[in-house]
């Protein structure tokens, strides 16, 4: 099954925000660089399990849900300036992109019970 764009977007995204965890201080690795981490590696899976889902709704919820906690946790880093404000700005646009394809998808889903 070929990859979705959203699925392209949310892992470039990753290896984005991958490099840019490096730099957190090493008190922030294992607690908000962490959560970070698992909220991108749960939006990929979220992403996959819609693609091979017949009912695609609730797990495209879910994928909202994580990229909005996303969003929270690169604003906190951002504020609490782990995060330089370039890095933040570049990798904020990428899940707001994110965020846009999985509204379009959303409403697909909803409109129909079709593959999105």
């Amino acid at each position: 099954m070929d990859e979705l764009k959203i699925e392209v977007k949310i892992f470039d995204m990753m290896k984005y925000g991958y490099k840019a965890l490096v730099q957190f201080p090493k008190s922030e690795k294992f607690a908000l660089a962490a959560d970070i981490k698992h909220c991108m590696d749960t939006m990929l899976e979220r992403c996959i399990e819609a693609k091979l889902k017949y009912y695609k709704k609730t797990t495209l919820q879910d994928l909202d849900v994580e990229n909005y906690k996303l969003r929270a946790y690169l604003r906190l880093a951002h504020e609490m300036g782990y995060l330089a404000p370039k890095k933040y700005e570049v990798w904020s646009a990428q899940s707001v992109e994110i965020g846009k394809m999985l509204g379009g998808w959303l409403k697909s889903a909803n409109g129909d019970s079709r593959k999105a």
